[in-house]
């Protein structure tokens, strides 16, 4: 069960976790203070591609002179990110030295204002950079802008969906709070160092939290997170690890008009290791309305957004390259109690709306003065297959399309029916004889299989699941589950689709329907 403990008081000694922590708590315990704009007009009404213009030198690097991969840069305030936030370095003796703003770190481009209206202002965020890809090349690794968002990636890949330290109040029908990191303490490295730890202090009207960050970059870059959350007063809901992304098409919900691009997301699905050790996969939708799907478990192993198939021609763009783009895993690394991972997803016109956010909501929550500890491992990976246990087959790919009959002349008719396709591939399929394997398939009551297949799929060395089903009431959820089993024991992960209601005009709503757009499933 997951104990809520008492913060401790700063330490004399080397700089800490309990450090900030100490202050988190100590915050918690006065009224919110809201931060207060600091920008002029120039920088205020400024357009992204303004913004965009602004960018660190290079030759003003943090650390340039230092014997150590990691490099620091900065972002400068503008558009939205209207308040400065306070960078500090760890130095010699673990001494906190304040890496105070100046405009000389900044390449302004083509962009005209009166340089001395930049004098007062301060940072909006850093960039951590390592030499991932090349020797001796410096590349950006990590990016921490706004609120408390902040996105990694690993070798050869580039950014995708984001992470931040906490959600409140996502997917519900009120104004979401979003908790601001506000201070940040980042240790100077040393010259054998391959890792960085940074300090972030949170602030929220109804939250705080101290938070430690241990970056380490490779194939897969890792960061372990150390959160302390301290409640000011009560959420509706509190979201621990979250995760956000873009889901706009794909196989399993293709474009509604021509599109040369067969799929474009960051992320295809919602992967949960449950703490009963079911392997649970759920394709992601771009929904007409918002939907919420909930999953409990206690003591989940591990749960994440994930970019699975990597493959270019999955993709086709050239300029975007979500092929490129990472899966992010949260591995708990303490006890977490009961609790559900629920999935927000909204609807989305295009790709430039992040439209997915996946996070652990705890069952239970303590009075304000105790702190939640909640340690977990994110991955950030492009070898999504390595997260399993190495014995569970994976689902490939979900496709969806129009369900079919034949007609007594062998005409294929559309009877209003769809057709989902499932590939499984993963250890020992392969070698499953055709009469061992089955599937297990089931649905809610809105929900009618028509019929099921079974068939090898060799191409992938795996097996295709066909299901034909036809939706009862299109104003209402449908869930479908299947796992694919041999002799009694399950072999494959749970693939877990929702098909999504069609919305109600809101003059013919009933209250029973409204409720419904929030409805949780696959509890």
């Amino acid at each position: 069960m997951l104990m809520f403990t008492a913060a401790v008081a700063g330490h004399a000694g080397a700089f800490s976790l309990d450090d900030v922590q100490a202050q988190a708590r100590d915050l918690a315990a006065q009224p919110y203070a809201a931060p207060v704009s600091n920008l002029p007009d120039v920088f205020s009404r400024m357009q992204f591609a303004d913004y965009q213009k602004i960018q660190p030198r290079r030759d003003q690097f943090e650390w340039n002179n230092l014997e150590t991969p990691f490099k620091l840069a900065f972002y400068h305030q503008g558009m939205q990110f209207n308040t400065p936030v306070k960078i500090n370095e760890l130095v010699e003796g673990d001494a906190v030295q304040e890496i105070r703003y100046d405009p000389v770190r900044f390449d302004f481009g083509d962009l005209h204002f009166d340089r001395a209206a930049t004098s007062s202002l301060g940072w909006a965020g850093f960039r951590v950079l390592y030499p991932i890809n090349q020797a001796g090349k410096n590349d950006e690794i990590m990016s921490v802008l706004g609120a408390s968002y902040f996105r990694v990636i690993g070798k050869d890949q580039i950014y995708g969906l984001s992470s931040r330290g906490l959600a409140m109040d996502t997917g519900l029908p009120i104004a979401e709070e979003f908790p601001r990191f506000r201070e940040y303490w980042i240790r100077r490295p040393q010259p054998q160092d391959r890792s960085l730890t940074i300090y972030a202090l949170l602030d929220s009207p109804r939250a705080t939290g101290a938070y430690e960050l241990t970056l380490t970059p490779g194939a897969d870059t890792l960061l372990d997170v150390k959160a302390r959350v301290f409640l000011r007063g009560q959420p509706a809901k509190l979201g621990i690890a979250p995760l956000t992304s873009m889901f706009l098409f794909g196989p399993s919900q293709p474009s509604a008009v021509p599109n040369y691009r067969p799929a474009i997301h960051d992320s295809n699905g919602l992967a949960i290791h449950a703490g009963n050790g079911e392997w649970i996969w759920r394709p992601l939708n771009n929904p007409s309305m918002v939907a919420l799907s909930s999953y409990q478990t206690t003591n989940p192993k591990g749960f994440g957004l994930l970019q699975r198939g990597h493959e270019f021609s999955r993709f086709e763009d050239l300029k975007d390259r979500y092929d490129l783009r990472p899966s992010a895993w949260i591995e708990p690394q303490n006890d977490w109690g009961s609790g559900r991972v629920e999935l927000v997803e909204i609807p989305t016109a295009d790709e430039t709306n992040d439209n997915i956010v996946a996070y652990w909501v705890p069952d239970q929550l303590p009075a304000p003065g105790q702190a939640m500890p909640f340690d977990y491992r994110m991955h950030w990976t492009m070898a999504e297959p390595d997260l399993l246990d190495g014995q569970t087959a994976w689902v490939r790919q979900t496709f969806r399309t129009l369900g079919e009959r034949y007609q007594a002349n062998l005409i294929r008719q559309n009877d209003g029916s769809l057709a989902m396709l499932v590939d499984f591939e993963g250890p020992g399929l392969a070698q499953v004889a055709d009469s061992a394997l089955s599937a297990q398939v089931s649905a809610n009551g809105n929900v009618e299989i028509i019929g099921t297949e079974l068939q090898r799929n060799p191409a992938i060395k795996g097996w295709r699941l066909t299901l034909r089903v036809r939706v009862k009431d299109a104003t209402q959820v449908g869930e479908l589950r299947a796992a694919l089993a041999a002799n009694g024991q399950v072999l494959s992960e749970t693939w877990s689709y929702q098909l999504p209601p069609k919305p109600v005009p809101v003059a013919t709503q009933t209250r029973d329907q409204y409720v419904n757009r929030f409805k949780k499933v696959g509890e």
